[in-house]
C-alpha cells in the first residue's frame, strides 16, 4: 500500500512539473541585439522557441515606464519591430526579452527568465543607408554636378514619411569619394548640401563617384553611412573596347579579314583568267609570212 502511494505521489509531482515548469526551466534569450537602419529598428535574439515556451518583449527609456508591442507578447518568433515605439529619438532604450509559456498556457511562476539588451539611442546608433544620386556634366566639360537624394526613414510625421535630412537637419553632410576611371587614386570632398559641384576635374576624362552620408556629431564608428553605388561620367575619347564589347570587336575584325581575303581571292582568280586568255589568244594567231 505504501509503495502504491509513493508511486502515485511521484506521478503527481512529475505531472505538476511538466504542466507548470519551475523557475529557470524556460531557456533564457541569448544574443539580444538591436538592428537599425534609417530608424527601422528591430530587436533580435536567439534561440528559436519550441512549442513549450514563447517570448515577450518589454522596453523602456531611462527613467521611463515599461512598454510592450502587442505583436511581441508571447510570440513564437525571435524578432520584434520597435520602430514606431521609440518616439523619443534622443532617449536611451533598453529591452528585456522574457521567456514565458506559449500563448494560451498558464504557469505558476511569478517571475520569468529574461535577458536585457544593450542600451540603444536611435539618433546616435541607427545606421544610415546608401543614398541615390544623379550625375550631370556641364556642356563645356568644366563642371560635374551630383544631385543627392536623402534616404527615407521609417519615421512619419503628420502623415508624411521623413527622410534623414528631416531628422538630422544641418548635422547631415555628404562625403564624395571620386577619382579617374580605372585609376587607384582617390579624392574626397565633403558637402553640407544635396547639390554638389566639382570643378577640379580634367576635361574629357571619365571620373567615378561614390556618395555616403556623413554626420560628424556622432561617434567615429557611426559617422559614415553606407556607400552608394558607383556612377561614372562618360569619356570624350573612349577606346574602342570601352565603346564596344570584346565580342563585337572580334567579330568586326573577323569580317574585315574575311572581306580582305575575298578581295584577294577574286583578284588572283581574275589575274589567272586574264593571263590564260592572253596566252590562248597568242596561240590561236596565224604565223606571219616571211
Amino acid at each position: 500500500m505504501v509503495e502504491i502511494k509513493a508511486a502515485a505521489a511521484l506521478f503527481l509531482i512529475t505531472f505538476c512539473l511538466s504542466t507548470h515548469p519551475a523557475s529557470g526551466s524556460y531557456p533564457r534569450a541569448q544574443n539580444v541585439t538591436w538592428k537599425s537602419t534609417n530608424f527601422k529598428t528591430i530587436l533580435t535574439w536567439e534561440p528559436e522557441p519550441s512549442a513549450d515556451y514563447s517570448y515577450t518583449v518589454e522596453f523602456y527609456a531611462v527613467n521611463g515606464d515599461r512598454q510592450r508591442n502587442p505583436h511581441c507578447i508571447r510570440s513564437p518568433v525571435t524578432v520584434c519591430d520597435l520602430s514606431s515605439y521609440l518616439t523619443d529619438l534622443n532617449a536611451y532604450y533598453t529591452a528585456d526579452v522574457l521567456s514565458e509559456p506559449p500563448l494560451g498556457a498558464t504557469s505558476d511562476l511569478i517571475e520569468f527568465p529574461h535577458t536585457s539588451s544593450p542600451r540603444f539611442n536611435p539618433y546616435k546608433d541607427t545606421d544610415i543607408g546608401r543614398p541615390d544620386f544623379k550625375l550631370e556634366v556641364s556642356e563645356d566639360k568644366k563642371k560635374t554636378t551630383l544631385y543627392v537624394t536623402d534616404p527615407l526613414t521609417a519615421l512619419f510625421k503628420d502623415g508624411r514619411q521623413l527622410n534623414i535630412r528631416d531628422v538630422f537637419s544641418d548635422q547631415l553632410q555628404y562625403k564624395v569619394t571620386y577619382g579617374k576611371n580605372k585609376s587607384s587614386g582617390k579624392k574626397v570632398y565633403t558637402s553640407k548640401t544635396n547639390v554638389i559641384e566639382l570643378s577640379d576635374l580634367d576635361r574629357g576624362q571619365s571620373y567615378c563617384f561614390n556618395v555616403q552620408a556623413y554626420i560628424p556629431s556622432r561617434s567615429m564608428d557611426k559617422q559614415l553611412g553606407e556607400m552608394s553605388q558607383t556612377q561614372c561620367s562618360n569619356d570624350d575619347n573612349p577606346s574602342i573596347f570601352e565603346v564596344y564589347s570584346v565580342g563585337v570587336v572580334a567579330a568586326a575584325i573577323f569580317l574585315v579579314l574575311l572581306l580582305i581575303g575575298l578581295v584577294i581571292a577574286v583578284t588572283v582568280v581574275c589575274c589567272k583568267r586574264r593571263k590564260k586568255a592572253l596566252k590562248s589568244g597568242k596561240e590561236g594567231m596565224p604565223l606571219r609570212d616571211v
